[in-house]
C-alpha cells in the first residue's frame, strides 16, 4: 500500500503563502475566513493530483550480484506505474562499503510505457553489502500530489579483490609473449634442469662447458638447462592498522591484494606455487599452495577473506615465526607491509633478518604521494611548514628503514599503487632468471 504525500511544490505554495495569510489575518480581520478556505482547496488539490498519480504494479531491479572493489558497476530500476505519473524518483538504502552515506538516488525517465533508470555504484571496501530497501516516489500530472512506497529488500553484493590487472592488456601481452604465456615455452641456458647439449658458441657462459661430453666427441658442447619450475612463492599480508589507511579512496591491503594476485597469477602461469598468508595481532589466513591456473578462484576466494583489522598492529614476530614454521623448503616470500612507528619498524626488521637465513623475501610498500606533497608544499604558512618538517622527518625515517632492509639482503619495492602489481613482477621474473628462489 502506497502512501499519499505532498510534494516539494505544494510545501513551496504553502511556505510563499503564509506571510500572505498573516497579512489578511492582520489588515482585514474579516476576511480571515479565506485562509482556511484556502488551505482546504489547496488540500483538496493534493488529494485528487495523489490519487491520479496511479498505482505501482510492478517493479525490478537488476545488479551485478559480484563485483570487484574500486570498479565500478550499474544497478538498473524499472517501475511500471498504471494511471499518470508526472515525475518519478527512487532512493536505495545501501551498506556504505558501497555507496557514500549509505544511499544511492535514482531519477526514472518513462521509456516505452515503463520508467526506468540506473545508478553507478563503486565499492571501497570488501565484503559483503546488503541491499537493505527501496522507496518509490512519484508525483501527480498537476505536481501538488504523490504517492510514496517503501519496499523491503533482501539482496547482497559481494565485493572480491580486484583483478582488473590481470585482464589489462599489457598483462595479456606479457603472457602472449613471454614464455609465461599460455603455451610454456622452456627457457634454455638458464635454471638448473638438465635440458640438453649444444655446441659450444662464443659467447657462451663457460661453466656451462661439458669437458666429459666434450672429450668424447672432441669438440666443445655445453649444457642447457631449463629454468626452476615449482617454486613456492608466498604472499603476505599485513593486515594492521596501517594497511587500513586509504590511498586514493582504496584502502592499502586492497592495493596490495591486487598486486599480489597479479603477482600470483603470473607465478601460476610460469609452473610456480603460490599461497596466501594474512596476519595483524595474530595469523588470520594461511592457505594451501596452489599450482594450477584453474585453481587461481582458490587464491582469489582467500584474499576475499583478509579482513581489515582496524586498531591492531601487526606482529611480525608471531607471524614471520608461524610462517616460517609452515615452509619445508626454500621460498620467495613477498611481504607487502607499511609501519607508522619506529618500534614496529625495529620489530619487523629483526624478524625479516630471522627469515632471509632460509628464505628469499621482498619487501614491498606502497609510496606515501601525501607525505611526498607535504614535503614539497610551498611554505605559505607556518602550518605547512610545520608539516614539511613533520613529514621530511618520517620519510628519512622511512628511507632509513627500507636501506637498513636492503644492507640484510631483503628486496625492496616502493612503488605508486597504480604500478604495485607490475613491480612486483619484475621482480619476481629476475629472481627467478637468477634462480634465487630454489635452494
Amino acid at each position: 500500500m502506497s502512501a499519499l504525500l505532498p510534494t516539494i511544490r505544494t510545501a513551496r505554495i504553502v511556505a510563499l503563502a503564509a506571510p500572505l495569510a498573516l497579512a489578511v489575518a492582520l489588515l482585514a480581520p474579516a476576511a480571515w475566513l479565506a485562509v482556511p478556505v484556502a488551505a482546504g482547496i489547496l488540500l483538496l488539490l493534493v488529494l485528487v493530483d495523489a490519487a491520479r498519480a496511479g498505482h505501482l504494479e510492478e517493479w525490478q531491479i537488476d545488479h551485478e550480484a559480484d563485483v570487484e572493489i574500486g570498479q565500478p558497476t550499474q544497478l538498473r530500476l524499472s517501475a511500471d506505474i498504471s494511471g499518470t505519473a508526472g515525475a518519478v524518483r527512487a532512493a536505495l538504502s545501501l551498506d556504505p562499503r558501497i555507496a557514500p552515506g549509505g544511499r544511492a538516488d535514482i531519477q526514472l525517465e518513462p521509456a516505452q510505457g515503463v520508467w526506468s533508470g540506473e545508478t553507478e555504484l563503486v565499492a571501497t571496501r570488501r565484503g559483503t553489502a546488503e541491499v537493505d530497501a527501496l522507496w518509490l516516489a512519484w508525483d501527480g500530472p498537476w505536481g501538488l500530489g504523490g504517492r510514496q512506497k517503501h519496499i523491503a529488500l533482501d539482496r547482497e553484493i559481494r565485493i572480491w579483490p580486484d583483478l582488473s590487472p590481470i585482464r589489462s592488456r599489457p598483462l595479456q601481452a606479457l603472457l602472449r609473449d613471454s614464455e609465461l604465456g599460455l603455451i610454456s615455452r622452456r627457457r634454455r641456458g638458464e635454471g638448473t634442469q638438465f635440458e640438453a647439449l649444444t655446441e659450444y658458441q662464443a659467447g657462451m657462459d663457460r661453466r656451462r662447458i661439458d669437458w666429459k661430453a666434450s672429450a668424447r666427441h672432441a669438440a666443445l658442447y655445453a649444457r642447457e638447462n631449463e629454468a626452476e619450475r615449482n617454486n613456492q612463492i608466498v604472499f603476505a599480508f599485513d593486515c594492521g592498522q596501517a594497511m587500513c589507511e586509504p590511498i586514493d579512496g582504496l584502502p592499502r591491503l586492497d592495493r596490495a591484494v591486487s598486486a599480489g594476485l597479479t603477482a600470483a597469477y603470473v607465478a601460476l602461469k610460469g609452473g610456480d606455487r603460490a599461497m596466501l598468508f594474512g596476519f595483524a595481532r595474530r595469523p588470520m589466513l594461511a592457505s594451501p599452495f596452489v599450482s594450477e591456473t584453474r585453481r587461481f578462484a582458490r587464491l582469489q576466494q582467500a584474499a576475499a577473506g583478509l579482513d581489515y583489522q582496524t586498531g591492531e598492529e601487526a606482529n611480525y614476530t608471531l607471524a614471520l615465526a608461524t610462517l616460517s614454521a609452515r615452509l619445508k623448503r626454500r621460498s620467495l616470500v613477498v611481504l607487502f607491509s607499511d609501519f607508522s612507528d619506529t618500534t614496529a619498524a625495529e620489530l619487523m626488521i629483526e624478524s625479516l633478518g630471522r627469515l632471509t637465513q632460509h628464505h628469499a623475501v621482498v619487501f614491498v610498500t606502497l609510496e606515501d604521494r601525501e607525505l611526498a606533497g607535504f614535503t614539497g608544499a610551498e611554505p605559505d604558512s607556518v602550518d605547512a611548514i610545520a608539516r614539511a618538517v613533520t613529514a621530511d622527518a618520517l620519510a628519512r625515517q622511512r628511507q632509513l628503514v627500507l636501506t637498513r632492509l636492503q644492507r640484510m639482503g631483503v628486496d625492496v619495492i616502493e612503488a605508486p599503487h597504480d604500478k604495485l602489481g607490475f613491480a612486483v613482477i619484475d621482480r619476481y621474473l629476475a629472481l627467478r632468471a637468477q634462480e634465487a628462489i630454489a635452494g
